[in-house]
């Protein structure tokens, strides 16, 4: 069975290939690929979770830095 990773990752390239093809950048991609998780997250979470989980990426963004774990 695929992890939800290798699909995701599966469509994020497929994404990239097909906007490059347009003229369209990796940012670009990744702006307009973020807005559609926000609205996903809209359907069942409060903005404050929401909030809470893009902290948490943004505070891990440094790969030297320790991690901070985000219990559920």
């Amino acid at each position: 069975m695929a992890s939800i990773s290798s699909i995701v990752r599966k469509h994020v390239d497929a994404a990239i290939a097909e906007a490059a093809e347009t003229g369209y950048s990796r940012e670009e991609v990744a702006r307009s690929m973020l807005s559609f998780v926000t609205n996903i997250y809209k359907e069942n979470r409060s903005t404050d979770e929401i909030a809470a989980e893009l902290r948490h990426e943004i505070d891990n963004l440094d790969p030297d830095a320790e991690h901070a774990f985000m219990r559920p």
